[in-house]
C-alpha cells in the first residue's frame, strides 16, 4: 500500500499529471450541473449532437491551421446549441430529427476533413483520440488549464446566480412564463452554458464519450435521492470522485482516460442502482 502511495506522489509532481486533475475536477463540477438540468428536461441527446459539432468545429480549425482551436470550436459549438434550441420549439422539425441531422452531419465532414487534409500520417489514430479522449487531457499546458478554470467558473457562477431561475424553467416552463420568467431566456443560458460545457469535456473524454460524463452522474444520483438540490449535489460529487478515479487509473495502468473514466461512471451507477433499490424496500 506505501509504495502505492509512494508512486502516485511521485506522479504528483508532475506538472501534466497536475494540470489534468485540476481540469477534470473543474469539469466534472461544470457537466454535473449541466447534466442534471438536461436530464430532466429530457435534452440528454443534446450533449451528445454538440460533441459531433465540436469534433467538425475542431477539424476546420486544424485545417485553416488556427493556433487556439478554442476560438474556432466555442463559438460554432455555441451557435449550434443555439440553432437546436431554436429547432426543438419548431414542429416542422422535430428535435431529435435535428439533433440527428446535426450531430451525424458534423462528424462526417470533420472526418472527411481530417482525412483531405490531415498532416500526421495516422489519420485513423488523430481522429481516435479527438472521439475517445485518449491523450488530450494529459498533454494540458498552464494556459489550458487557466482557460479551462475560467470557462468552468462561468459556468459554475451562472448556474448559483440563476439557481432559482433555472430550478423553475426545468419543472414547469409553462408555470415559469406565467409568473414572468423569460423563459426563452434561461433556455438559452442553459443551451450556452451546455455548448461550454461540451467543448471543455471533449479535453477529458473525447468527443463520443461527453453525453456519459453529463448524463451519468445525473442519473446515478436520481437512484438514492429525489429533491433537485440533493441529487445536484450527489451528481457533482460522484461526477468529480469518477473523474478522479479515472484519471488516476489512466496514469498508473496508462489505459486510455476518456473510456476510463466511463467505465468508473458505469461502476458507479450499478451501485447507486443497487442502493437505490435497497433503500425503496
Amino acid at each position: 500500500m506505501s509504495e502505492f502511495f509512494g508512486k502516485i506522489s511521485l506522479y504528483l509532481e508532475m506538472d501534466f499529471v497536475r494540470y489534468a486533475l485540476i481540469a477534470g475536477v473543474l469539469i466534472a463540477l461544470s457537466s454535473s450541473l449541466l447534466g442534471v438540468v438536461l436530464v430532466l428536461k429530457r435534452y440528454s441527446m443534446i450533449g451528445d449532437g454538440l460533441s459531433h459539432v465540436a469534433f467538425g468545429a475542431m477539424t476546420v480549425a486544424a485545417v485553416l491551421g488556427v493556433v487556439s482551436e478554442m476560438v474556432v470550436v466555442l463559438p460554432v459549438t455555441v451557435a449550434a446549441a443555439v440553432i437546436l434550441l431554436r429547432l426543438s420549439k419548431n414542429s416542422k422539425v422535430k428535435s431529435d430529427a435535428a439533433i440527428a441531422m446535426i450531430s451525424v452531419g458534423a462528424l462526417a465532414v470533420g472526418y472527411l476533413l481530417t482525412s483531405i487534409f490531415s498532416t500526421s500520417s495516422n489519420v485513423s489514430g488523430d481522429v481516435c483520440g479527438t472521439l475517445f479522449g485518449s491523450v488530450k487531457i494529459i498533454s494540458l499546458t498552464g494556459f489550458d488549464v487557466i482557460l479551462c478554470a475560467l470557462l468552468s467558473l462561468v459556468v459554475i457562477g451562472v448556474f448559483i446566480l440563476f439557481y432559482n431561475k433555472i430550478f423553475a424553467v426545468t419543472f414547469d416552463e409553462d408555470f415559469s412564463s406565467a409568473t414572468g420568467v423569460k423563459v426563452s431566456l434561461y433556455n438559452t443560458f442553459i443551451a450556452v452554458i451546455g455548448a461550454v460545457v461540451i467543448v471543455l469535456a471533449m479535453n477529458l473524454v473525447g468527443a463520443l464519450l461527453v453525453s456519459a460524463l453529463i448524463v451519468f452522474p445525473s442519473i446515478s444520483a436520481m437512484r438514492v435521492f429525489k429533491s433537485f438540490r440533493a441529487v445536484t449535489i450527489c451528481a457533482a460529487a460522484i461526477s468529480v470522485f469518477c473523474v478522479l478515479v479515472g484519471l488516476l487509473i489512466t496514469i498508473m495502468a496508462s489505459t486510455p482516460a476518456g473510456a476510463t473514466i466511463v467505465a468508473v461512471n458505469i461502476a458507479v451507477y450499478a451501485i447507486f442502482s443497487l442502493l437505490g433499490a435497497v433503500i425503496r424496500r
